[in-house]
């Protein structure tokens, strides 16, 4: 997938046609008429689509901001000015419907939903090699759910948009059972549509297991969790995932696209505005050679001490203390899922995980509920880290227990506040690990950008 992103940004951007609405209609280059008639210009345009995860407004930035600092995992700390203050605003529930990094994930996921419009509205008339257009309407239609069922977590009602954008059209909203329909019905078509693996040059592209995986997703999010069972059995069986030996080497531009990822964000690093910014923004500062770490994105205290005695995914995923350029020991804690040595700021080869392996059998054991089968499937997870199993007569809820191993597996990996809702635990996780943030101020939904409310005054705001 890297030597796919390298030559894409000259062909297509993903831009507004006009500030003038909602960002649904993505302009080209070329001619756009002239340009999608062609085998080659279909897949220039959906590497265009994979490219647009990396925006600050996707992957990049706006959403580890807003699944996983706006719950219970990390927060901004006491820095408040400057970017920071949009981080703080999002982690203590006091954000507005101007908050850049709230308008910017809005922004960022209906630009790659433009895009995907446009493939699927202009391919099925071009000439091209049966499996290559196949495939590439499975693509489109896999990113285009991932960014829906992003925009349904966080904004509740939305546009639903399935066709090109034309000016003057008026966009009304739909609630997120609407949205979470549709995406059961492209997922299933996308996963038909796709293959299980792909060859070294074009490792990256969204396969059966991912569509798979968002779809199991999306049904346990509106409780179907017996249809999520029987999509997770099917990942189980087919297509061909497995736990990494050590949690260790789950992490790092040398284990990326490993047999228990399911689909990353690639980035390349090299001076050519793709490399990721993960290893500058959550280095405690003056913690790299090469430009500074801010420090962002902090895991709490609380988080911390949710990994017990032994668990050998504390080191890989977190630190509580460095030592500084004086040599000095600082307690901080920080993110170590993305450390690299990139070669200039802001410049990683640090790809973002957003599906593996690990999630697919702590789903199952969620849609299964509490058996022996869900524990031993918890048990996996458990044992790669090197802790004993659990069972029904280990304290708590089964509930509880499965929440508390997805937190320590899948920590910074934008899971958690999705998990956090669907478990209807939100506020009491909240208000616990961040007691100045009182449980009644929790919202469940962010406000939709008041750029949207403007321009569209047939729009009702969230207000919960």
């Amino acid at each position: 997938m890297k030597k796919i992103y390298i030559c894409l940004i000259a062909l297509i951007t993903l831009n507004a046609c006009s500030d003038d609405f909602t960002d649904l209609a993505p302009i080209s280059n070329r001619n756009e008429a002239d340009f999608y008639t062609t085998e080659n210009d279909f897949i220039s345009a959906i590497n265009a689509s994979y490219a647009g995860l990396q925006d600050d407004g996707v992957y990049g930035r706006a959403y580890w901001t807003m699944f996983e600092m706006r719950g219970d995992n990390t927060d901004q700390g006491a820095d408040g000015t400057g970017l920071a203050r949009q981080f703080t605003e999002i982690n203590a529930f006091t954000e507005d419907a101007l908050n850049e990094q709230v308008t910017a994930a809005w922004t960022g996921s209906y630009s790659v939903i433009a895009n995907c419009n446009v493939i699927l509205s202009r391919i099925e008339g071009v000439e091209m090699t049966e499996s290559i257009k196949t495939r590439i309407i499975g693509e489109a239609l896999f990113l285009r759910s991932l960014m829906y069922y992003h925009l349904a977590v966080a904004y509740g009602n939305i546009p639903l948009q399935l066709e090109p954008f034309t000016t003057g059209e008026e966009l009304t909203q739909v609630d997120a059972s609407t949205v979470y329909t549709q995406l059961i019905l492209d997922l299933t078509t996308a996963e038909s549509n796709l293959s299980t693996s792909y060859s070294a040059s074009d490792l990256g592209r969204a396969t059966k297991g991912a569509a798979a995986t968002l779809l199991a997703k999306v049904l346990l999010t509106i409780n179907q969790n017996s249809e999520a069972a029987t999509v997770l059995r099917r990942i189980q069986a087919s297509y061909g995932y497995s736990l990494v030996e050590n949690y260790a080497d789950l992490w790092g531009a040398t284990n990326e696209n490993n047999e228990e990822s399911i689909f990353e964000v690639e980035f390349v690093s090299g001076g050519i505005g793709q490399g990721s910014a993960f290893t500058n923004d959550f280095s405690p500062s003056a913690f790299l050679q090469t430009g500074q770490g801010y420090g962002r994105n902090r895991p709490t205290s609380e988080m911390e001490t949710s990994y017990v005695d032994g668990d050998a995914r504390f080191t890989s995923s977190m630190g509580a203390t460095y030592i500084n350029a004086e040599g000095e020991t600082i307690d901080a804690n920080y993110v170590r899922k993305y450390e690299s040595d990139p070669p200039t700021e802001y410049d990683a080869e640090i790809n973002f995980v957003v599906f593996r392996y690990a999630d697919v059998l702590l789903m199952l054991a969620e849609a299964l509920g509490e058996t022996d089968e869900s524990y031993s499937l918890i048990n996996q997870v458990r044992d790669r880290a090197g802790l004993d199993p659990i069972s029904a007569t280990t304290p708590g809820t089964f509930s509880e227990k499965l929440l508390e191993e997805r937190q320590v597996e899948l920590a910074f990996e934008n899971h958690r506040w999705p998990d956090l809702k669907r478990f209807g635990v939100a506020a009491e996780k909240v208000s616990e690990a961040e007691p100045i943030i009182a449980a009644s101020s929790v919202r469940d939904l962010f406000f939709i950008p008041q750029r949207e409310m403007d321009i569209n005054t047939n729009f009702v705001q969230n207000s919960n």
